[in-house]
């Protein structure tokens, strides 16, 4: 049976003076998740958002909000996003030095919790935690800033994680991020992704083309 790609736009790209329009717009046009990308300028070479803003937009969308904390240590952070309205909160296996710890918290304080596997970072390190994971989030692009080349060599790592995941038996997702067009697209879902996160492909063109840019990432027909 074909798997539906959910398709999870990156408000890194939106218009930052219209974010709230911006989310309603996506949310409007058929976009499955809000994807929210956090960064500290230390774990990451750039600064993005904080819990604020999460909580500005929260009541401008009802899809689920698909958190991404590129922030290193994450722990003292996690209860004020999902405070803010955080549905999914995914950390990087490198961010604490507990990661398993990490997503108990995220899990106990009522949100999903996922692990970012970076490019360097093995299919192995989601071994030990995956009891503890709803998601599972294979970086594409080194994390850090938008708008960068799809790195083909995460195509093995995707299968590799798909068959993790299937042969475990949980419902875990397997969301891709970084480069992601139509056209990278296509390889990324044939590899087992269940979602596509998009920034500059979702946001092109403005509003009256979001609902075309989404059809054409998750790959429906005309």
């Amino acid at each position: 049976m074909q798997r539906r790609v959910r398709i999870a736009p990156s408000i890194l790209a939106a218009d930052f003076a219209r974010l709230g329009e911006e989310v309603r717009a996506v949310t409007s046009a058929g976009a499955d998740y809000i994807h929210v990308d956090i960064m500290d300028g230390h774990f990451v070479p750039n600064l993005s958002l904080g819990p604020a803003v999460v909580a500005a937009l929260r009541p401008h969308s009802g899809l689920p909000f698909d958190v991404h904390l590129m922030i290193a240590p994450v722990d003292p952070f996690i209860a004020a996003f999902i405070d803010a309205g955080a549905n999914i909160v995914t950390v990087h296996a490198e961010a604490g030095p507990h990661v398993h710890r990490t997503l108990q918290l995220i899990r106990q304080l009522g949100g999903k919790a996922g692990i970012a596997l970076n490019p360097g970072t093995p299919a192995e390190a989601v071994d030990p935690v995956l009891d503890q994971v709803d998601l599972v989030l294979v970086m594409s692009v080194n994390p850090g800033f938008g708008g960068q080349t799809f790195l083909a060599s995460q195509l093995t790592k995707i299968r590799a994680l798909r068959h993790r995941i299937d042969a475990c038996g949980r419902p875990i997702e397997l969301e891709v991020d970084g480069g992601i067009t139509p056209e990278t697209a296509a390889s990324v879902r044939e590899a087992g992704a269940d979602v596509l996160v998009a920034g500059t492909a979702a946001f092109r063109g403005g509003p009256t083309a979001y609902g075309d840019n989404i059809r054409r990432l998750r790959g429906d027909p005309p």
